[in-house]
């Protein structure tokens, strides 16, 4: 009888060991579909809406998994194209809103944040093949869901903290600095709409804020993995 009770102490005990940092990222891993299997896809290409400004306009991303990838916003009525595009560790854009009318090279803030988008595997899931740091930080509420909060930093000493659900261990939020207009700017991204592509999993919305406020959100409807994309859509045009 002892060492029943006892077995069910050191049980309960193991139980209630708090979760590290690289336990909670191979469970998010794992719950998306596992790391290895993102990395065997060669292509990957979303399309969508993104509402902003009033707006809803068309969106495409194309990726070479690891490599390319190039992000293209089509304003219709304008008779328009905003295109973000990175390969290989360059990178050009086309911004008419932006006064680039022609391709133009990227920011070092700009090129680091699409490289990032280039990998199908995120960051955080793979933070070891990418020299980067991570720590658990606790859980926080995130509007109603329990979540571990995971800082990330980059090779680059760029900061991204990460939350993770605590019962599906699916990315909930995001916060990190991004570069716009030329600003270092602080934009937290929710996520939602998990949705199964072959076995892996994806979130097809995201609703990004500002100081709180709501600037872009962005829906894919379609999603389609190793699909044929011509490498030279990458090309500086």
């Amino acid at each position: 009888m002892k060492n029943i009770f006892l077995g069910l102490a050191l049980l309960s005990v193991v139980s209630a060991r708090p979760q590290t940092a690289d336990e909670i990222i191979k469970k998010y891993a794992d719950a998306m579909g596992g790391l290895e299997n993102f990395k065997k896809v060669k292509t990957f290409k979303m399309s969508g809406n993104v509402n902003t400004q009033g707006m809803d306009l068309p969106i495409t991303v194309q990726i070479i998994n690891g490599s390319a990838v190039r992000t293209e916003v089509n304003i219709e009525s304008m008779g328009q194209k905003v295109i973000n595009v990175y390969k290989d560790g360059k990178g050009w854009k086309i911004n008419p809103f932006a006064g680039a009318t022609s391709a133009t090279d990227l920011s070092a803030a700009e090129l680091n944040d699409l490289k990032m988008q280039s990998f199908l595997a995120n960051q955080l899931m793979d933070y070891k093949a990418r020299n980067g740091k991570v720590e658990l930080q606790g859980q926080e509420d995130v509007n109603g869901t329990k979540a571990f909060k995971i800082k990330f930093t980059g090779d680059n000493n760029k900061v991204t903290t990460y939350y993770i659900n605590t019962t599906s261990f699916v990315p909930v939020k995001a916060v990190s600095t991004r570069d716009i207009m030329g600003q270092d700017t602080e934009v937290e991204t929710y996520f939602g709409d998990v949705k199964d592509v072959e076995g892996l999993k994806f979130n097809t919305s995201l609703v990004q804020k500002i100081s709180g406020q709501t600037f872009q959100e962005i829906h894919f409807d379609k999603l389609e993995l190793n699909v044929p994309i011509d490498a030279k859509i990458f090309d500086k045009q």
